[in-house]
């Protein structure tokens, strides 16, 4: 009787076994291979927090956002240094250009003749001009022809039976129309006395030499106009002698 009742628990035991080896593991128990693959690597992505992403995420995007603006900002400031040159340049080739208009503005047409001077008083159509010495004598004059005005101006009488000339004007500057008195007291008028002679009167511009050869439209040596001084003699009667001072003006005495 025992050994029957040890073989039905035997037989019991046995169904048991196999039934719960055949039957499968329930849902809620998890898989020993997921179990030992979280514990073999901790810091998988499938461990990571939300949070964790999140913050990843927001930390890539701020680093793209710093690139992003360094790139810009140093596209603007290449593109403001560009644009700064640019300028430079183009006031560079502006003040070029006006130096090449300046240039050409001041060109003279070498057809033209030189500049001369006018004589208005004494004019120099009028009739031969005598002044006695000691007198004070006006000259006046303004320009022709002139395309170019000089800055300075120098005139001076010159009598070629002494030599000697007597300054006038001397690095003054350009007007238009020019007026000068000439006081011939010996004390004024220079070292040499002024003589019963011819003289001429010369203009021309302070910066060019008397030699120098005319050029079209600036002012030349103007040296056209002539006229006599004298000194006054005592008067003397009829019955004394007297031998008058005659005057001739010729270009043959220069």
């Amino acid at each position: 009787m025992r050994i029957f009742d040890f073989g039905r628990m035997l037989f019991a035991l046995f169904i048991f076994t196999s039934f719960s080896s055949a039957w499968p593991w329930p849902p809620s128990v998890p898989e020993i291979d997921g179990l030992i693959h979280r514990r073999a690597d901790p810091t998988s992505a499938s461990d990571t927090s939300p949070a964790e992403t999140g913050n990843a995420k927001s930390a890539d995007t701020g680093d793209a956002a710093k690139t992003a603006a360094g790139s810009g900002s140093a596209a603007a400031s290449k593109g403001a240094a560009q644009t700064g040159s640019g300028a430079t340049k183009a006031a560079k080739t502006g003040t070029q250009k006006t130096k090449a208009a300046a240039t050409k503005t001041s060109a003279v047409d070498p057809r033209l003749p030189p500049g001369a001077v006018n004589m208005i008083t004494p004019s120099a159509i009028a009739q031969p001009s005598y002044y006695k010495v000691q007198d004070h004598v006006t000259f006046a004059w303004n320009y022709t022809s002139l395309s170019v005005k000089p800055a300075r101006i120098d005139a001076f009488v010159s009598c070629a039976a002494n030599s000697a000339t007597y300054t006038l004007l001397n690095n003054a500057t350009f007007e238009p129309t020019a007026t000068y008195v000439w006081d011939t007291q010996p004390e004024a008028s220079g070292t040499a006395p002024l003589l019963t002679e011819t003289y001429t009167l010369v203009i021309h511009d302070a910066s060019q030499d008397l030699t120098a050869v005319p050029v079209a439209g600036h002012l030349g040596k103007y040296d056209q106009f002539y006229f006599g001084m004298y000194i006054p003699q005592p008067y003397t009667g009829l019955s004394g002698k007297f031998s008058p001072v005659v005057l001739e003006l010729s270009h043959s005495d220069y």
